[in-house]
């Protein structure tokens, strides 16, 4: 097995972890303990996640041309989790709104992995050298530890929340 394999098999374990989370947390109803908790959780999984995958993979595919464009999307795409994850945060998790924002963030969180691991992931791989897979190995597991011990939720103000 490559480094690279291994790379997005840690990748792809982070994602079966969200995808646990997203779960849990559709389980969940109104203003509860065990949202709250599930949600900040899965808010700092993504968030800690998101950067040691730039860091790590993205920085590394940009040098690439081949797989500039697939990369920027992806980025893009992360910025766009931010933001709803902030929303979120800021939505009253009792009101009927909380459910269907999380229902429609859900259902895009799954796509972009889905993107990653299907398409992505498999293409990175051809062009992926060993300097490439020893930085980022070395990067990602230390980057999601420091970004995760300073992860938290970062509402936007209650009035700006999304409709």
């Amino acid at each position: 097995m490559t480094e690279a394999t291994e790379i997005f098999q840690r990748l792809k374990k982070d994602h079966d972890k969200h995808r646990e989370l997203l779960d849990k947390l559709l389980e969940t109803s109104g203003d509860s303990a065990e949202r709250k908790t599930l949600f900040e959780e899965l808010t700092k999984e993504l968030k800690s996640h998101a950067a040691a995958e730039e860091q790590a993979l993205y920085s590394t595919m940009l040098r690439k041309p081949p797989t500039t464009d697939e990369t920027r999307h992806s980025v893009a795409e992360h910025h766009e989790i931010d933001e709803a994850l902030n929303d979120l945060a800021a939505t009253d998790m009792s009101e009927g709104g909380w459910l269907m924002k999380f229902k429609s963030f859900e259902h895009r969180y799954r796509h972009h992995i889905d993107e990653e691991e299907e398409d992505h992931f498999p293409d990175f791989e051809k062009h992926l050298d060993d300097e490439d897979r020893q930085h980022m190995e070395r990067v990602f597991e230390r980057r999601k530890e420091e970004e995760k011990a300073e992860a938290e939720l970062t509402p936007e103000k209650k009035e700006d929340a999304k409709e």
